[in-house]
């Protein structure tokens, strides 16, 4: 078991889809997946390389086009749908974060960019000819504080002048396409009026590449599992003024907007890991014979598994519930954070009892436990720490004083 890909077709925990499409969504991504077995993750693992071939071979399926709409050459479908496939590369053994942010970092340009930006670049995206994978937001100085960002974006004639620094910027070297985050005012003194003067922007980084060399300079960061994140300046690097998507000094408005979506598909990544977890911990103690009898007999090591299925399943229970209330167009903030919470905490919760179900054999990167351990353990941090979830859900739900 530990040098092969665990079949899909036969794992230990069935999703009941009642959709029938959604049913054969998810065999469809499980067959793809079925060509990239374990080796293929470690390997890229210990290398940190970019998992290309996965990538590449989701674009031509289509998948990384699930939210564009039909009439620019997208799947046309919803969140519901886009988190299904997050959720079965990772069940599957993948890390979904090579691709995700093609789902989510075009809400802004979707919902908020002018018909001519739309038609310019979401045909393309959808066909793989472009590839839209960076956000560009997060400053050292700021961290989860969006509104503190410095990065300026200074008007000049057709152009806007852009300097800053930005950490976490992720996949910028996969990435054809970027969106950026900046302010187009300075920031203010008063905390109430941080949020405004921030612009978004969707930057074509061939033309920066081939035109501006060195006014964008990129670092790898190398983090504790395979994520192509890295640390960005930009030296008075010039961008058309097209480039602004929707009104300027609406960008931080706009990019709220989207995190709902991202807070539902990320947690339908960990929900993901929750049941890969659970699957390779229950075929493992199954066959694991010590004392005479399958070690999954004990109830030391049975109601562990119970515990931590009834956690998943609930998770993956209250991210369905987020997607099609956000695909409906119905207010979800409460549920896209609490999805996003509770689907870190179970993948969390599986992940430690897969490890010691698998004992000494769960560090051994052969087995593919340590990996997978590793990845998950960000849900809890990214894309939003799971305390500012509570304090969202303290104040805005449970009327609470703002605690920060």
């Amino acid at each position: 078991m530990s040098d092969t890909t665990h079949d899909p077709a036969t794992q230990d925990i069935a999703i009941q889809d009642t959709d029938p499409a959604h049913q054969r969504l998810r065999a469809d991504v499980r067959d793809l997946c079925r060509g990239f077995r374990d080796e293929y993750w470690r390997d890229r693992d210990r290398e940190r390389a970019y998992p290309e071939e996965f990538v590449s071979a989701l674009t031509r399926a289509g998948y990384l086009s699930v939210l564009i709409p039909a009439q620019y050459g997208g799947l046309g479908m919803g969140v519901t749908e886009g988190g299904i496939i997050l959720q079965e590369i990772n069940r599957s053994g993948g890390h979904s974060a090579a691709c995700h942010a093609q789902m989510y970092t075009m809400a802004p340009l979707l919902r908020h960019g002018t018909e001519a930006q739309r038609r310019r670049y979401l045909p393309e995206i959808a066909t793989g000819g472009l590839r839209l994978q960076a956000f560009s937001i997060t400053e050292p100085e700021a961290g989860s504080n969006t509104t503190r960002i410095r990065t300026a974006a200074v008007r000049d004639g057709d152009d806007y002048v852009v300097t800053g620094h930005k950490n976490w910027t992720s996949r910028i070297t996969q990435s054809d396409l970027l969106m950026l985050l900046a302010r187009t005012r300075p920031l203010p003194d008063d905390p109430a009026e941080r949020a405004e003067g921030i612009s978004l922007f969707l930057i074509d980084l061939r033309r920066i590449r081939a035109e501006q060399p060195g006014t964008l300079v990129v670092e790898p960061v190398r983090t504790m599992f395979n994520y192509a994140t890295n640390q960005v300046w930009y030296k008075d690097m010039r961008i058309p003024a097209d480039s602004l998507i929707g009104e300027e000094g609406s960008g931080f408005r706009y990019v709220i907007d989207g995190w709902n979506a991202e807070r539902i598909l990320l947690a339908s990544e960990a929900v993901g890991d929750g049941y890969w977890f659970l699957d390779r911990a229950i075929g493992y103690v199954r066959e694991r014979d010590v004392f005479g009898h399958p070690v999954g007999a004990d109830q030391g090591v049975q109601f562990p598994l119970a515990r931590a299925y009834t956690q998943v399943v609930a998770a993956d229970q209250m991210r369905t519930r987020a997607a099609a209330l956000f695909d409906s167009g119905r207010r979800c903030g409460a549920e896209a954070n609490t999805a996003k919470f509770l689907a870190s905490e179970a993948s969390w919760q599986a992940a430690n009892i897969c490890l010691d179900a698998h004992g000494g054999n769960g560090f051994v990167d052969t087995w593919d436990v340590e990996r997978k351990f590793r990845e998950t353990r960000m849900y809890q941090v990214a894309p939003v720490n799971n305390n500012l979830i509570l304090a969202f859900l303290g104040q805005h739900v449970l009327g609470l004083p703002r605690s920060y």
